[in-house]
């Protein structure tokens, strides 16, 4: 059923994948980052940033962490791929710049603990799916559509340090 250069077509692999290759996936998810149509891996976190609706995909427990906020937080994810996010205290939960809505994918994030809690209600704009970027952790694998309030869009911050 392959075709005559030797290379299989999309419809090949997915059928071959339901009868007899289960080992085609993993291969599949080595590439160099390369945006496929295929559903990411079961361990692949994949991070939807709007208005730009710039995605990004990391293995989960994987994320170069530099301080920004917890460890795998929005904050952190968003500055380790290059999206603007403001974060006036250092992702310390000491303010409310880094103030997201979770529009997607919230059970794939960590529980809003008391301190976050309460630094939100200070927020401007709350809503029910507010978050701090900074605390907000992803805590398992799977799909996150986080949208950036128009009023927290800083394009020109400070250099990263």
């Amino acid at each position: 059923m392959a075709p005559a250069s030797g290379r299989r077509s999309r419809v090949h692999i997915a059928l071959a994948r339901e009868n007899e290759e289960p080992s085609m996936p993993e291969e599949k998810t080595q590439g160099a980052g390369t945006a496929t149509a295929e559903a990411p891996g079961e361990n692949t976190v994949q991070v939807t940033f709007l208005p730009e609706g710039k995605t990004v995909t990391f293995e989960n427990g994987k994320l170069p962490y530099e301080d920004h906020g917890k460890e795998q937080s929005i904050l952190d994810v968003a500055l380790n791929f290059g999206i603007p996010l403001d974060h006036a205290c250092g992702g310390n939960c000491a303010c409310t710049t880094c103030h997201v809505w979770i529009k997607d994918g919230a059970e794939n994030l960590s529980e809003m603990d008391d301190d976050e809690a309460d630094r939100l209600d200070m927020a401007a704009d709350l809503q029910l799916n507010s978050r701090l970027g900074c605390q907000a952790q992803i805590t398992k694998p799977g799909k996150v559509v986080v949208e950036i309030p128009a009023w927290n869009r800083n394009y020109v911050s400070e250099e990263q340090h």
